[in-house]
């Protein structure tokens, strides 16, 4: 009988070990969750990023921490998230940059756009925004493209916030597309740009719509375009490229969660209704949008298709205007 009772406490047990990773794996999560974002403190992705890690959290059941790791274009975060374990407690918040932008301008990544990760979804998205200074006589895309045709022996410049940057792409975008020359002045962040524009040192810009809004309305810039899909709802006068004749340069920023790839099915699950549940919340609405994003939850099939879908756009574009940063 004591036998008998001494094999049946090793088959209990022996199931129990057997049973105790999906065990652990339903109740994820059972630990704080680590959020990396690839940029610095204060930064626009950095501020939303703890905005959301907060309500995550509440709504996971357990803490998200934010962690900085800024560096190489957002690529020593994104490289870091990639090597982690895919158990859904390191995640990662970045924009195109990390997965579209990089890979069509450098050739050595520590990580691969589609194959390390697993997107969770976007939480936001922003279109980028053509300026002009209002001293310059343009106040659409037609007479922008007159402006510089007239004076294609000396080309007009048009600034953006960093070489190989969405600014640069959208910029050069509308440039083969309008089959008009002009000259990429790379600025190191966008308030420098902004501050040369506004300052008549450059007559053109393309920066974001979050930037380009208070700017606006006080009358120191002019918005020709928006290069979102649709027209930006902070921004609903100003019609998109596509409306003025340029379908092709359709392109915005968005806010795309991920994890690395081989991420259990029902973590995933839980990660994306969460993360849902975080974009809903009226808090989270509010201050995405006083960042000049558009808070509209898009699921992790709908954020793998959309890199599936930029990747060769954003090489075509480097190719053709040369954008490589190695």
């Amino acid at each position: 009988m004591k036998t008998a009772l001494i094999a049946l406490g090793v088959t209990l047990a022996g199931a129990l070990a057997a049973a105790a990773p999906a065990s652990a794996q339903s109740g994820y999560p059972t630990r704080p969750v680590t959020l990396v974002v690839p940029y610095p403190p204060g930064g626009a992705t950095d501020v939303l990023g703890r905005v959301i890690a907060q309500k995550l959290g509440q709504e996971l059941g357990q803490t998200v921490v934010v962690e900085n790791r800024a560096g190489a274009g957002t690529a020593i975060g994104a490289g870091y998230v990639a090597k982690a374990a895919p158990d859904g407690y390191t995640l990662l918040v970045s924009s195109g940059t990390t997965f579209t932008v990089n890979p069509a301008i450098q050739n050595k990544l520590p990580y691969d756009p589609v194959k390390s990760f697993e997107p969770i979804g976007i939480a936001g998205r922003t279109g980028l925004a053509l300026l002009a200074n209002p001293q310059v006589p343009v106040k659409n895309l037609k007479e922008l493209v007159a402006y510089a045709k007239a004076r294609d022996k000396e080309p007009p410049a048009y600034g953006s916030f960093g070489a190989g940057t969405t600014a640069h792409f959208v910029g050069e975008a509308f440039l083969a597309a309008a089959g008009i020359k002009m000259i990429h002045v790379p600025y190191k962040g966008s308030a420098p740009a902004m501050t040369d524009l506004i300052g008549g040192q450059i007559p053109f810009s393309v920066d974001t719509v979050a930037a380009a809004l208070p700017q606006s309305k006080q009358g120191k810039v002019r918005v020709l375009a928006v290069s979102a899909p649709a027209r930006s709802a902070f921004l609903p006068d100003v019609p998109t490229f596509a409306e003025q004749g340029y379908p092709s340069v359709a392109m915005d920023t968005w806010l795309m969660f991920a994890a690395p790839r081989g991420l259990p099915a029902d973590v995933k699950s839980k990660l994306e209704a969460a993360l849902r549940a975080t974009v809903e919340s009226p808090d989270v609405r509010k201050s995405l949008e006083a960042q000049g994003f558009e808070a509209a939850y898009s699921s992790a099939a709908e954020g793998e298709a959309l890199i599936q879908k930029e990747l060769p756009q954003m090489r075509e574009v480097a190719q053709r205007a040369n954008i490589k940063i190695d």
